[in-house]
């Protein structure tokens, strides 16, 4: 072969070794719960190194719903039937795992890594203290719920089968999705004293309106929006600092069923 040749041979186009960076590796999240007399303390959660659907980071919705549903557990989930929709670590879920909930069911895309970190903060903290009945489940918002409350499509729903609570945690933000999500919601909660727990917050401030179109939409689904609370928390992420008021804030909300 001449100077003037190209050969192709020994990989002339393979991209050297550690030329693509490898995926970001799983991290751990500590959440400190706020009773001092909560056990244990404190919950240790392992979350995906990284998430087109954003479930690799602990939220301060999150932080806020576990601390209000440990603050009222007596009326919320002792006893109760639990879904998490969107649950990302599951820190919620946990919560109420530990407070005596008749059982959670907790869900997030059927992402095989997302679901099995999911599963693995439940098994890590079996370990440590007893757990209520759980379930981690892959589930697309507004498909059939026979599945994800009976275990296959045969069976019916019956109204004993359904959930007390209903925990969105930082979901409002996808707006394409907010029927789907409260069609999910409408089937599955309990008429008589069920409740949707939804807190949220406005990471996209220009698209604040469009989040709290959410709690008009969920009329059509034939709920009512009660407020709870609006608190502010540091703020997610380092933007403009004209925008740092509305990013920090955290908004709650039951819907409570009209049918």
């Amino acid at each position: 072969m001449s100077d003037d040749e190209l050969s192709l041979e020994g990989g002339l186009f393979e991209e050297p070794e550690g030329f693509l960076p490898p995926p970001p590796e799983s991290h751990f999240a500590t959440y400190k719960r706020k009773n001092p007399q909560a056990d244990p303390q404190e919950i240790t959660m392992k979350l995906v190194g990284k998430s087109p659907l954003w479930g690799h980071m602990l939220w301060n919705a999150g932080i806020f719903t576990a601390d209000y549903l440990d603050k009222h557990a007596d009326t919320l989930v002792r006893g109760k039937k639990v879904l998490e929709l969107g649950a990302a670590a599951g820190l919620p879920s946990l919560i109420c795992s530990l407070n005596g909930c008749e059982k959670i069911i907790l869900t997030d895309y059927p992402d095989p890594d997302l679901i099995s970190h999911i599963q693995y903060n439940f098994e890590e903290l079996e370990k440590k203290t007893k757990l209520s009945s759980y379930s981690v489940k892959g589930y697309i918002w507004g498909n059939d719920i026979k599945e994800l409350i009976k275990g296959d499509k045969t069976n019916n729903i019956e109204e004993k089968d359904k959930f007390d609570l209903i925990i969105l945690s930082d979901l409002v933000f996808n707006h394409t999705e907010h029927h789907k999500l409260l069609s999910t919601c409408r089937q599955s909660l309990k008429r008589d004293g069920g409740k949707c727990l939804v807190v949220f917050s406005p990471h996209r401030p220009k698209l604040l309106q469009e989040d709290l179109k959410f709690f008009e939409t969920c009329e059509e689904y034939q709920f009512k929006a009660e407020k709870i609370d609006l608190i502010n928390m540091n703020p997610m992420f380092e933007e403009d600092e004209e925008t740092i008021e509305i990013r920090s804030r955290v908004y709650s909300f039951f819907l409570n069923p009209t049918w």
